[in-house]
Order: structure tokens, then C-alpha cells, then sequence
């Protein structure tokens, strides 16, 4: 099997998942706000997620000669190893918690202040603790700029946003003659405008106008606290620091590892999101398999988002193998990459208040220190 031993080599491997694990939120987010359920675009997202893993497997893992110490992919498969098997797995677990958590997160929070506050709490250092703080004072901020510019809206706006609320209804504007006289304005809306945000809550699958700030902030942090345990867990399954292996047996190669990590992804995600699919939450409208099937709009864009980000964990614990896991989770820096796509596909913060843009720079700036700290402690794992 191909085995990263440089610092150079970590480094490329670390630098390419930085750009997949920072794009493929930012395809999720855009199938949301057209309008896509999250439930059918997370279901793709996982089938390329999987295939991501058993390629890399397929390839990296078989490279070469297979070693006592050191078996190729196809040759551990076979192996008595399971209590490695059983950590890898349990990593899947919360990574896929972790990211079906996020998928609605970025609906109430937006994708940078969700993947900087997950990043943070996923990497536990002081820096990173202050960015979360901030992280959730651009969020509320955030929203009550928001607030004052829909509560600048004539009274027919208005009266309709409080219809929506107390109805529940997934149309902001229940009554379409209140739209009547602005049809036009709303089809020329500008980013950042009150216009904009209702053309938008119109338009996207997760309805987030009257729904408190706390649910977003919420599936964040528990985001967060699921992405913590997934690179121990992955750690304990290829290093078996507890010693749960039998005598003689190697332990589980990063291949290995993460096709298994892979495919409790899929099994979790396969589960919840068909479950989702009949008895949706956060009052999301009821689909079917069969819908989901027929539904192709948006699905190339699904598939892809699972490729990048199925190729993102992995090369992320390629580099693992070179710099320690420790030093891999650098990739936590993903949040700038996203940033600049929330920023530049979205119109994240734009027409927001000076306060917002402050707490924004500031939890951004705290994150870069975090990130480099955490780079800085970086050294060649010694096997």
C-alpha cells in the first residue's frame, strides 16, 4: 500500500482536503437554498461519500506488496481484527452524525459561523474556544440585523411574516396578492436586502423566519461535539492504543480503517435520511423513497458534494499517517474555504451592521491564530 512518509507529502495531502472539506458544504447549502429537501441530498451525498472511500481503498491501499506488519487493503479485510474494526466504525458514527447535523445548521446559522464554531469545538484549544464565542455573537447579531430589515417592510410584509409564524406554513407569504405589487422588486432584490432574505425563505427547503436563533446555534454545537470524537475514535482503530488487538495481528492500515469508518457513514446516514424522509423535522414537508428517487434535480450537484467530501476525510488521514492526526486536523481551517464561499456564492453578511462585520473579522482572525498554533505543533509521527 502507498504510505505518506514525508512532511511534504502530509502537507499536500492536508492542503487538497483543506479545499474538499471546505467545498462540499457549500454544494449542500446551495441545493438547500433551491429548494431540494435535505433528506434526498444527503442520501447522494452518501452513496459518493462511500465510493470516495472504497476507491481510495482500492488504489492507495493496494499499491505495492502486502508486509506481515504493514497488509495491503484487500489482505487485512480477511484479518481477526475487529476491536479496531469496532473504533473505526464508531468514528463513522458520529461523523455522520456530525454532518447530517450541520446540513440544517447552515440553513439557521449560514455555512461560515457553522463550520468556524464546529471546526473550533472539533480542535479544543484557547484560541479556538474564543472564535466559538464570537462565532455565536455573529450569528445573533446577525439575525437582529435581519430582524430590523424585514421590520422595515410595509405592514402587508409583516403581517404576513406573523401569519407564516403562528401557521407554520413553508411559504413566507401564505397570501400571494400580498406579493403582487412587488413582484418585480422581489425578482430584482439585492443581497443583503429585506427583499432578498423573503425571496430566499421562499425558495429553500428549511424554513428558518420565526424559529429561534437557538435551534441553529444548537445542532452546531452538538455538530461540533460529534466531529470531536470521530479522529480519536479513527486514531484508537489504526495506533489500538488500548491494546485490543490480539497478539500477532497488525493493526488496521488507514485503508482499512477508513473504508470501515465509510461504510458506518452510509449505514447511519441511509438510515436516519429515509427516516426523514416520512417523518421529517423541523416541519420540512413529508417525501418518499420514491420521490427521492425521481428527484433529479440538483442530484449531479449531490454526488459531487459526496466526492469531495469522501476524498476530503481521506486524504486527511493519509496525511494522519506522516504528521499524526493531531497535526492532520489542520484541515480544520476548512472554515476559511467556506467562508469565502458563503461570502461569494451567498452573500453571507452583506448590507449587515458595522457590529456584525467586527464580530465577524474578529472570530475569523481568532480562528486563523488557532490554526496556526495548531500547525506550528505539527511533527513527523514516529512509527
Amino acid at each position: 500500500m502507498y504510505v505518506v512518509e514525508s512532511k511534504g507529502g502530509a502537507i499536500a495531502c492536508m492542503f487538497l482536503a483543506l479545499l474538499c472539506l471546505g467545498t462540499w458544504p457549500a454544494i449542500m447549502t446551495l441545493l438547500e437554498r433551491r429548494g431540494r429537501l435535505p433528506q434526498h441530498t444527503y442520501l447522494d451525498y452518501s452513496i459518493t461519500n462511500l465510493l470516495a472511500a472504497v476507491i481510495i481503498a482500492l488504489t492507495f491501499g493496494q499499491i505495492g506488496d502486502s508486509k506481515p506488519d504493514m497488509p495491503n487493503f484487500l489482505t487485512q479485510l480477511a484479518q481477526d481484527n475487529w476491536p479496531c474494526v469496532l473504533f473505526a466504525m464508531t468514528g463513522g458514527f458520529f461523523l455522520s452524525l456530525g454532518n447530517l447535523s450541520t446540513q440544517y445548521a447552515w440553513a439557521f446559522v449560514g455555512l461560515s459561523v457553522t463550520e468556524v464554531v464546529t471546526s473550533s469545538i472539533t480542535v479544543v484549544i484557547g484560541c479556538f474556544l474564543i472564535a466559538v464565542c464570537l462565532g455565536s455573537a455573529v450569528h445573533y447579531s446577525n439575525a437582529v440585523d435581519n430582524e430590523a430589515k424585514l421590520s422595515a417592510l410595509p405592514d402587508s410584509y409583516n403581517d404576513a411574516l406573523g401569519d407564516k409564524e403562528k401557521t407554520g406554513s413553508n411559504d413566507a407569504f401564505p397570501n400571494k396578492k400580498d406579493l403582487e405589487s412587488v413582484s418585480d422588486h422581489q425578482e430584482k432584490a439585492k443581497v443583503g436586502t429585506a427583499g432578498f432574505l423573503i425571496q430566499l425563505e421562499n425558495k429553500r427547503a428549511i424554513k428558518v423566519f420565526g424559529k429561534s436563533t437557538l435551534i441553529g446555534l444548537g445542532l452546531t454545537f452538538f455538530a461540533g461535539f460529534c466531529f470531536s470524537l470521530f479522529s480519536p475514535a479513527f486514531n484508537l482503530a489504526t495506533n489500538d492504543q488500548w491494546n485490543t488487538m490480539k497478539d500477532g495481528v497488525p493493526h488496521l492500515v488507514v485503508y482499512t480503517a477508513f473504508f470501515y469508518f465509510s461504510v458506518s457513514c452510509f449505514v447511519i446516514a441511509v438510515i436516519l435520511n429515509i427516516g426523514f424522509l416520512f417523518h421529517p423535522i423541523l416541519n420540512l414537508p413529508k417525501s418518499s423513497f420514491k420521490a427521492y428517487l425521481a428527484d433529479w434535480q440538483g442530484r449531479q450537484w449531490a454526488l459531487l458534494a459526496g466526492l469531495l467530501c469522501g476524498f476530503g476525510n481521506g486524504l486527511q488521514f493519509m496525511g494522519g499517517q506522516a504528521a499524526g492526526y493531531a497535526a492532520a486536523d489542520a484541515v480544520q481551517a476548512l472554515p476559511l474555504v467556506s467562508t469565502f464561499w458563503g461570502v461569494l456564492l451567498f452573500g453571507e453578511y452583506r448590507k449587515s451592521s458595522r457590529r456584525t462585520y467586527v464580530l465577524l473579522v474578529s472570530m475569523l482572525m481568532m480562528f486563523i491564530v488557532a490554526v496556526g498554533v495548531l500547525m506550528a505543533s505539527s511533527g513527523h509521527r514516529k512509527t
